[in-house]
């Protein structure tokens, strides 16, 4: 799996957690939404080095 796809699936996931959160009060789902967050905040920092890095390649 590429680092796009994880990053569509942690934000897939975080929208139904934090939908259940809001809406039915698990408190569990709360804290998956947070870790999804937290790991979309990795997997973007990866995303951002990745593109950078195929752009320094195609100019030189």
């Amino acid at each position: 799996m590429t680092i796009h796809e994880e990053l569509v699936s942690q934000f897939e996931t975080y929208l139904a957690e934090n939908k259940r959160f809001e809406e039915k009060g698990i408190k569990v789902s709360g804290a998956r939404a947070r870790k999804a967050l937290a790991e979309i905040g990795k997997l973007c920092k990866e995303r951002r080095k990745e593109i950078q890095d195929a752009k320094t390649s195609a100019e030189g």
